[in-house]
């Protein structure tokens, strides 16, 4: 059963608004780009930083030089999505730390994002519909978010293991923890994956493919961690994110289930363990 009528009525009408054929040309035009993405985070896990880092910035201005003789809008437009993806790489890898708590510095390496991204929008002219901006339910969805994500992170801790980013669990830690995530890495991370490349995609591939190129990619640009299981945890978590935001079109929701997602799993379950000591 839907959680809101209204959202069923909203995909119906964004599956309206997708090419009802899909251009098998520009598909595979799209691809390269995706594929050369997916091989520098292949060598960045592989622990070849160096030809990771040049490989993305090679993608980037490539990606940049082909947007001003492409003919066709639609891969324009997926074009400026993807490059999203190596610049947010480049930020992480060369961005000096500022801070011994490493949370601290991820603020340093997403604010920048929100230059890319306000200039993307604007400039493809996206919807308040086509990013998710809604707030209706909002209380119902904060909720649903907190559930959500408290299970992805115990599912989630209970394979990888992560170390707390923040030294005990005062308010004030728990306070900056959750802005961090909340704010800066769920809400560019969101923007980036669900908001503007996924809704680039499924116009391209269609809404299946473009979830699951999504998701894939999603996953791939976690290989930092150098584990194989958070990749393909991780792309699992972007299918489930990616579909909950088709069905809902609802950023907010997103950003919240994927912001408690990481407050738990790098805050809380670390000091109290698995089950937040109850079990």
């Amino acid at each position: 059963m839907s959680i809101d009528s209204d959202n069923l009525g909203n995909t119906e009408v964004l599956q309206q608004q997708m090419p009802r054929t899909t251009n098998p040309q520009n598909n595979r035009i799209i691809l390269i780009p995706v594929c050369i993405i997916i091989i520098a985070e292949i060598l960045l896990y592989l622990k070849q930083p160096y030809y990771s880092i040049l490989l993305h910035v090679m993608t980037v201005i490539g990606l940049a030089l082909s947007t001003s003789s492409l003919k066709s809008n639609t891969v324009k437009k997926a074009f400026q999505a993807l490059m999203l993806l190596p610049i947010l790489r480049l930020l992480n890898m060369s961005m000096p730390v500022f801070y011994d708590i490493m949370l601290y510095s991820l603020v340093f390496i997403y604010a920048p994002m929100f230059i890319s991204l306000y200039l993307i929008i604007k400039h493809q002219m996206f919807t308040k519909k086509q990013l998710g901006i809604r707030f209706k339910m909002f209380g119902l969805y904060a909720i649903l978010g907190l559930v959500l994500g408290i299970a992805l992170a115990e599912g989630e801790y209970r394979i990888i293991t992560t170390e707390y980013m923040i030294p005990d669990l005062s308010i004030v830690n728990i306070i900056g923890l959750s802005i961090v995530m909340i704010f800066f890495v769920a809400l560019i991370e969101e923007l980036i994956f669900r908001s503007i490349l996924q809704t680039r995609l499924e116009e391209s591939f269609g809404m299946l493919p473009g979830l699951i190129v999504t998701s894939i990619l999603f996953g791939i640009m976690h290989s930092g961690y150098g584990n194989p299981y958070e990749i393909l945890l991780t792309a699992g978590v972007g299918l489930l994110l990616g579909y909950l935001f088709q069905r809902t079109r609802n950023l907010p929701f997103i950003v919240m289930t994927h912001g408690f997602t990481n407050i738990f799993l790098f805050g809380i379950i670390p000091h109290l363990g698995p089950g937040l000591g109850f079990f």
